[in-house]
């Protein structure tokens, strides 16, 4: 019997159900699907970490389904709740200092005294999250540093039975996950390009952000690891041509690409396409190792090259 359900008003209300209970439950979100536990639950969040084999140092997001609800469960500014009001619900999560020492949560948080906080464009994922009546703590549906998944398929594929119920929602629209901002101190840290772009950011602010990559042995926020993302065989990025048993993964004119990440050069539709393809590569070049051709940095080509980055990290 497959574990992969259609989101249907009746699956949604049982998925819901499994969160209450402490069960977990894949689901898909506008940048990857997420592997869902309740928050408030410190044996379920657990069971996060083991199914994923992901360490416990390192911290996960709280997905919330309105915005208002970053006030209940964080320390909030002015500055915090217009940047929410403006980029939410989107591809962009708050690391924020937490307001109480709720026990149950120190476990998603990594013990650490700051949380980390997104609200999903999704329905499915808002839906999910409104009927279960608590945060849902979501990284990845996938194991420990492998290629994320953006379809239900790649979840199955990678956590098989260990998740009970997968949600499949088709294809996640960004590709790339959330750009994770740490807004603790009068200036704005990146801590983890995402499917929101730093320029938007800067924009709305008229201000500079600073960008760290953080400490890979005490992670302050998820995606900071040096390898993650990685596909199963060799990566080797920015290629400018292709080697002697290599397989392309092309972006922009690159004819000798095996497959291309966006022929056109949209740095949108590449972010869509990067996990899928990296999946697809691994399974179509037999035994050559990977190469990809070099991606801008600007705009989600920030996002793309970190990936690609820790993917290709030895």
């Amino acid at each position: 019997m497959s574990n992969i359900y259609l989101p249907t008003e009746a699956n949604l209300n049982l998925a819901a159900q499994n969160i209450r209970q402490g069960q977990l439950v894949a689901f898909p979100t506008e940048t990857v699907y997420g592997l869902g536990a309740n928050v408030y639950n410190a044996q379920a969040v657990a069971s996060i970490f083991e199914v994923k084999g992901r360490p416990r140092f390192d911290p996960l997001i709280s997905h919330i389904a309105e915005v208002d609800f970053l006030k209940e469960y964080a320390t909030t500014d002015e500055r915090v709740l217009a940047l929410a009001k403006h980029f939410c619900p989107g591809p962009l999560t708050f690391i924020l200092r937490r307001i109480d020492n709720n026990s149950s949560i120190d476990l998603a948080c990594s013990g650490l005294s700051k949380i980390a906080v997104r609200m999903p464009n999704n329905p499915i994922a808002l839906d999910l999250i409104r009927k279960s009546g608590v945060p849902i703590v979501a990284p990845s549906a996938n194991k420990f540093k492998a290629v994320s998944p953006t379809t239900a398929q790649h979840v199955q594929e990678s956590l098989g039975d260990k998740v009970p119920m997968i949600l499949d929602g088709g294809a996640c629209k960004v590709g790339v996950e959330s750009t994770i901002i740490d807004v603790t101190d009068k200036q704005i840290v990146l801590l983890r390009a995402g499917g929101t772009a730093i320029e938007d950011i800067e924009s709305f602010l008229g201000e500079k952000i600073l960008i760290s990559d953080g400490d890979p042995n005490k992670p302050s926020a998820p995606g900071q690891l040096l390898k993650h993302y990685a596909p199963k065989n060799s990566l080797r990025i920015n290629a400018e041509s292709k080697q002697d048993n290599e397989f392309l993964i092309g972006f922009g004119n690159v004819a000798e690409a095996d497959i291309n990440l966006s022929p056109t050069g949209d740095l949108k539709e590449a972010a869509a396409n990067l996990f899928a393809y990296m999946r697809l590569a691994d399974e179509q070049c037999g035994s050559k190792t990977l190469a990809m051709s070099p991606i801008p940095t600007t705009g989600l080509g920030l996002a793309i090259n970190d990936r690609i980055k820790r993917a290709s990290y030895k």
